[in-house]
């Protein structure tokens, strides 16, 4: 089948969802992203036959160019959680109303269109432009209806789209280098390129740069708390559940396997570089006033332990990063939508503003605990598997990449628990505690069943990506 069909999907979803009005906008979207959502699960049956979906097409002469898409286990994996999200974020702002709606939507929708460009792109220069286009849409989102003080709001966005498109920039030109020395902008040509010691530590470094600012990496990581803070719930869920982890399965699909040993030559830095990420990120977030900003830096500390997950170049590290992102995505979200729902009811996101909400709310504490508890990895919840495997992954290169990893959950059950206690229990704030409506129900028992389910049976997934990522083994080891 034609991978193309699920991207014009998502983009006459776009356009329709923009002429649809302020009124339907919201609904309109929804329709298009569960149709998304159900054509990504019938190619996913198809993989699962061994049916090739892709779609090769000549697109440029010169330089060549070609429009090159295709699904194997690894993409249809992000592709799956793109449009499984997607759905969810447009059903879990039901509750909020959004000046030119229609706008709001059809950006929504267009991003979602992008990221799973940059997903199925096997043609670099294609794939860079999916990679751009994915930063249009969350910039005005972010812009125009994030939360805050507007000139502070500007500052943090526009920070964002400097520092995402200037290290893009060094992609491209790693890209350009490529094509003068292959001819072409394909994958598969690019993973037969031989390359000098020298010239793949530059081309390395240069998708490094790229990918490190999106993931992020510290000390590329500057922009992230703020943007999150102002973005709206919508905006902030597409960038922590869905977007960083374009950089993710980038290192993964680009960076390792074109320059492989530049990768395991500075493998000990990147990992060291990866887990003071998790440190940081745990620490910090210790410190945090507002439930955002510590969610903020609690994704900075779990990223990071997937990014080093994916530079230990060992199909455990590997396997183990993919899954953690798909967990990582899904609990997160669900976290931000709790926040969310706690400002739909008191107007603030400051944790010692917040309490007592226990005692109003048994249905959300349970669903928000069960959250809390997945992100620290709790056995049984999908994240464990995804933890546990990078962290023995980790423990194959050096034991003390293990141990130091092994603080995010620590750190993490700490400040999880500190702060679902101060937001949820005490009596700090009496105001009344409306009970989650049906929209929010629905919303919390999908992502938690699904961290659920797949906790006590990761099987497909891992089943799922295990071929794509032996594939990629084969090249960075040849």
């Amino acid at each position: 089948m034609d991978v193309t069909t699920i991207l014009l999907l998502l983009l006459v979803g776009a356009v329709v969802t923009f002429f649809a009005g302020d009124k339907l906008a919201s609904k309109v979207a929804l329709v298009f992203s569960l149709g998304a959502l159900g054509l990504s699960l019938y190619l996913l049956n198809l993989l699962n036959q061994g049916a090739v979906i892709s779609y090769i097409g000549q697109w440029i002469a010169n330089p060549k160019v070609t429009l090159a898409f295709k699904a194997d286990g690894l993409s249809m994996a992000m592709v799956l959680l793109t449009t499984a999200l997607t759905p969810l974020i447009v059903f879990s702002s039901f509750g909020n109303s959004f000046t030119n709606a229609k706008n709001f939507y059809a950006l929504v929708l267009f991003m979602s269109f992008a990221m799973v460009g940059t997903f199925l792109a096997a043609d670099g220069l294609l794939y860079y432009i999916f990679w751009e286009m994915a930063l249009i849409p969350i910039y005005f989102i972010a812009l125009i209806w994030g939360n805050g003080d507007a000139e502070e709001r500007k500052k943090a966005v526009v920070k964002f789209f400097i520092y995402t498109l200037g290290g893009s920039l060094f992609m491209l030109i790693a890209f350009a280098y490529l094509y003068s020395k292959a001819g072409s902008f394909l994958l598969g040509d690019l993973y037969q390129l031989e390359l000098t010691t020298t010239e793949e530590c530059w081309i390395f470094f240069a998708f490094f740069l790229a990918y490190a600012i999106k993931i992020p990496i510290i000390p590329f990581h500057t922009w992230q708390a703020k943007v999150y803070q102002k973005a709206p719930t919508v905006g902030t869920m597409l960038l922590s559940g869905i977007m960083l982890k374009m950089g993710l399965y980038s290192v993964i699909r680009w960076q390792l396997p074109i320059a492989p040993n530049a990768a395991k030559c500075w493998m000990p830095v990147l990992i060291g570089l990866s887990i003071a990420g998790v440190i940081y990120g745990s620490i910090v977030a210790l410190r945090q006033k507002d439930v955002k900003k510590l969610l903020a830096y609690s994704s900075l500390a779990h990223v990071g332990l997937i990014a080093a997950g994916c530079y230990t170049l060992t199909l455990d590290g590997l396997s183990g990063a993919v899954s953690q992102m798909i967990a990582h995505g899904f609990v997160i979200v669900g976290l931000f939508f709790a926040a969310e729902v706690i400002f739909r009811r008191y107007e603030t996101r400051t944790i010692a503003d917040l309490g007592g909400i226990r005692s109003q709310t048994p249905k959300f504490t349970s669903m928000f605990m069960i959250l809390v508890l997945a992100s620290v990895a709790l056995p049984g919840t999908f994240n464990f598997v995804g933890e546990f495997t990078v962290l023995y992954s980790l423990s194959q290169v050096n034991i003390w990449f293990a141990v130091l990893g092994g603080t995010t959950i620590i750190l993490g059950a700490y400040y999880m628990l500190k702060m679902f206690q101060n937001v949820m229990l005490g009596e700090t704030n009496t105001k009344v505690f409306a009970d989650v409506t049906a929209n929010e129900a629905i919303t919390f028992v999908a992502i938690i069943a699904f961290l659920l389910f797949f906790g006590l049976y990761p099987k497909p997934i891992v089943d799922l990506v295990t071929p794509s990522l032996k594939e990629i083994l084969e090249v960075i080891n040849k």
